[in-house]
């Protein structure tokens, strides 16, 4: 009896150590795992002035081929390829020889026309003062007011000849037609040149340039009535933008919209507008690409977010807002453009939210996360 008692004792005691081993880990258990830690932050809420930016192309304010305006033999290229000249400056001669001739032929010729001149009118003077006293005939006073009036005639023909052959002897020295930049010369001196059909070189203005860019249909409109409540009367000619060109991370360039095209473009549904654009170092050139930011509107308060805290849900944009409790519920919001590094929030959030800006890829319907909190810096840290 007293062995078997022992047994029994020593079973429970087994027994007991097995379901205290057992039971332990089970409380352990019944505790909730902490969630998926995220960061989170309260959006940035500021004045902001939104933009638009559009890409575009540089042209001359001014573009001309420059052409002679008179036949003749290239005698002279006064100018290198590509050099930047004033308004006036020679670019080109031709041979002035023949020209000075003809000048000089008809120098001659209104030499010996006024000289006719003169003696026609001195003569027709004599016959009027005969005609009174009746000591001329009428056949022979007609005659003589006929050769004056030829003679005055062909004293206005020959100043106008001569008038003519100045202006071409002027036209043997091709100047620049404005400030600007050439092109290369395309004739070689020597070459025997037409009057204007011979393209001798090229050159544009450098200074303003213009920028050329496009608007769709539906953006101008926004763009038109946006102004006007911003008191700009509606109109976008005379609106302030900042241009630069397609390396520069920022547009700088102070620039101001001076045209919009009078119609939509019914192929592309598109209206062109230009700018002008100061270019004092010509360091713009035309046919460059470059970058418009044209503002929408007035300033107003915006509500900013890293685009690392927005989402895609089907169809949707959306931003996780983050309880005390850790609970996340999803807010549906419409975007706008990205300003000083963060995107506006047009719509879907109220700026006074905590929203989760760093592991989304964490974050599970119905499943509560750990919030670290982080503070946003009003302007965004340039990406590295």
């Amino acid at each position: 009896m007293r062995v078997s008692a022992l047994r029994f004792a020593a079973a429970g005691a087994a027994l007991a150590a097995t379901l205290g081993v057992f039971s332990t880990p089970a409380f352990a258990q019944s505790a909730p795992p902490a969630g998926p830690a995220v960061t989170v932050a309260k959006p940035v809420v500021r004045e902001v002035q939104e933009t638009l930016i559009y890409t575009g192309r540089f042209d001359a304010t001014q573009s001309v081929t420059i052409k002679s305006r008179v036949p003749g033999y290239l005698q002279s290229v006064t100018f290198k390829d590509g050099a930047f000249v004033k308004k006036g400056e020679l670019l080109f001669t031709i041979d002035p020889r023949p020209y000075q001739a003809a000048v000089d032929q008809a120098k001659a010729a209104v030499t010996v026309s006024e000289t006719t001149l003169q003696f026609t009118t001195s003569d027709l003077e004599r016959a009027q003062q005969l005609q009174k006293t009746g000591n001329i005939t009428d056949q022979l006073y007609d005659q003589r007011r006929q050769a004056f009036l030829q003679a005055q005639a062909r004293a206005i023909g020959d100043k106008a000849a001569l008038a003519a052959a100045t202006l071409n002897l002027e036209f043997t020295e091709v100047r620049a037609p404005f400030d600007g930049r050439m092109s290369r010369t395309l004739v070689s001196e020597g070459t025997l040149v037409g009057a204007a059909d011979t393209a001798l070189s090229s050159i544009v203005a450098a200074d303003p340039i213009d920028f050329y860019f496009e608007l769709d249909e539906a953006t101008f409109l926004g763009l038109e009535r946006a102004l006007g409540s911003a008191g700009a009367k509606g109109t976008i000619v005379g609106t302030p933008v900042e241009i630069g060109t397609s390396d520069e991370p920022e547009p700088k360039r102070k620039a101001t919209i001076d045209f919009v095209d009078n119609r939509v473009d019914q192929a592309s549904g598109t209206v062109r507008l230009r700018a002008k654009v100061a270019n004092a170092d010509l360091f713009l050139t035309p046919g460059l690409f470059g970058r418009i930011r044209v503002p929408f509107g007035g300033p107003k308060q915006g509500i900013l977010v890293p685009d690392d805290a927005i989402a895609s849900d089907q169809t949707r944009r959306i931003v996780y807002a983050v309880g005390e409790d850790g609970a996340v519920t999803p807010k549906p919001v419409v975007l706008g453009p990205k300003i000083d590094g963060y995107r506006l929030i047009r719509s879907g959030l109220a700026g006074t939210e905590t929203i989760a800006i760093n592991g989304l890829v964490r974050i599970r319907p119905g499943v509560k996360v750990t919030p670290q909190v982080a503070t946003l810096p009003p302007v965004a840290a340039p990406a590295k």
